[in-house]
């Protein structure tokens, strides 16, 4: 043992890390290689290479700094663009309102909202008379018994003694059966239905005995029986025509044709309306809307006629013409329905549209045209 050695051992000093491992050399104490793991040579690892002289620093952080610095630059010119987008929508937006807004205190109508809801209801028809036409029925139905409900809620509003319930059945017994029994049935339906709310009306009155006037009465049983006519007659003869062979492209077609006039009218007189045409029953209506109701609806019945009824265009303009006419005079007594009344809607159950008569006004009346120009000019109808 080394002097170094005896010295630690025979003082009593703890060995150093540097004592320690030169004690643990070959020549004294446990071999550092054996089979599993032999001896290698420090000096024959070959030395690291240099770096080249113009390799850049690891640890410089400049260009790191220079991409940040990029990258939150293109991260603020981002949000830039972001905001004056959003600054351009919003005066979009803003623009569209006010002009929604002076549309709505000319023609009183919400637009945007009233062309959504009139693609809902356009969409539900179509699907009802191009798949399968009997589900027209059910639509028929419920709009029949939602326009008694909303006229006599109107006429009650007036003071008017309508009863409801016998209305609403009346107008049932009415329509349902107009898509399956024979025409004249449809006519023997209509006056049951009608003694059916008038003697219905009288018992009432006579059970009630409040004083009522035999005028007021008498006026109570005939506008009863008006209602019956008006909403459930008119509906039955759109189930009469759309049972015939072919039938519901003219529900169809005499459907669009209202459409196409009220559209015309509407953006016509909107954009050139001056001269009103009745103006103690509806201000709004001009001659010029109703030029445009006359092109729109001659157009699109010569287009109906023929690319969808298999009739000459004149046939077409003659449809046309007739569903016009027919709508113009039931929007106009609509018009002075309400006026009679003191309403401007019929109600508010259709935003943008007021109530489902407001749509409806020229729509029920067109159905009788609609099936008499049907059997005179269908090519379907054999005679």
């Amino acid at each position: 043992m080394s002097d170094d050695d005896s010295r630690g051992a025979d003082d009593g000093t703890p060995q150093t890390r540097r004592e320690a491992r030169e004690s643990a050399t070959p020549d004294g104490g446990m071999p550092l290689a054996d089979e599993a793991f032999p001896g290698f040579d420090a000096e024959s690892i070959p030395p690291r290479p240099p770096l080249p002289a113009d390799a850049p620093d690891p640890l410089d952080t400049g260009e790191h700094n220079a991409i940040r610095e990029q990258w939150r630059a293109a991260r603020g010119e981002f949000e830039n663009h972001v905001s004056h987008a959003r600054d351009q929508f919003d005066q979009a937006n803003e623009r569209i309102k006010q002009r929604n807004e002076r549309i709505k205190q000319r023609t009183g109508r919400d637009l945007i909202l009233a062309i959504a809801i009139g693609l809902a209801f356009g969409a539900a028809l179509l699907a009802s008379l191009l798949f399968f036409k009997v589900f027209f029925v059910p639509l028929a139905l419920a709009a029949a018994l939602l326009g008694v409900y909303e006229l006599a809620l109107a006429l009650r509003g007036a003071g008017r003694r309508i009863d409801l319930l016998p209305q609403l059945l009346s107008a049932a017994l009415i329509v349902i059966p107009a898509y399956f029994v024979q025409i004249w049935l449809v006519w023997a339906l209509l006056f049951l239905g009608v003694a059916f709310v008038i003697v219905w009306r009288l018992v009432g009155q006579m059970v009630a005995q409040d004083g009522r006037t035999y005028g007021d009465v008498l006026a109570d049983a005939v506008i009863g029986g008006f209602v019956q006519i008006y909403v459930p007659f008119f509906a039955a003869i759109a189930l009469i025509l759309l049972r015939q062979e072919g039938g519901q492209w003219w529900v169809l077609g005499f459907i669009a044709i209202a459409v196409a006039a009220d559209t015309g009218a509407y953006a016509s007189g909107l954009a050139f309306g001056k001269h009103p045409m009745a103006p103690r029953i509806s201000p709004k209506k001009t001659w010029e809307g109703f030029a445009g109701a006359v092109v729109a609806s001659i157009t699109a019945g010569v287009l109906l006629a023929l690319f969808l009824l298999e009739l000459p265009w004149w046939a077409g303009a003659i449809f046309g013409v007739a569903v016009l006419l027919t709508a113009t005079l039931g929007d106009l007594g609509e018009s002075m329905l309400k006026r009679d009344i003191g309403i401007k809607d019929m109600s508010s159950w259709l935003p943008g549209h007021g109530g489902l008569l407001d749509r409806l006004d020229s729509i029920l009346p067109s159905t009788i045209p609609a099936l008499c120009l049907y059997f005179l000019l269908s090519p379907w109808v054999v005679l």
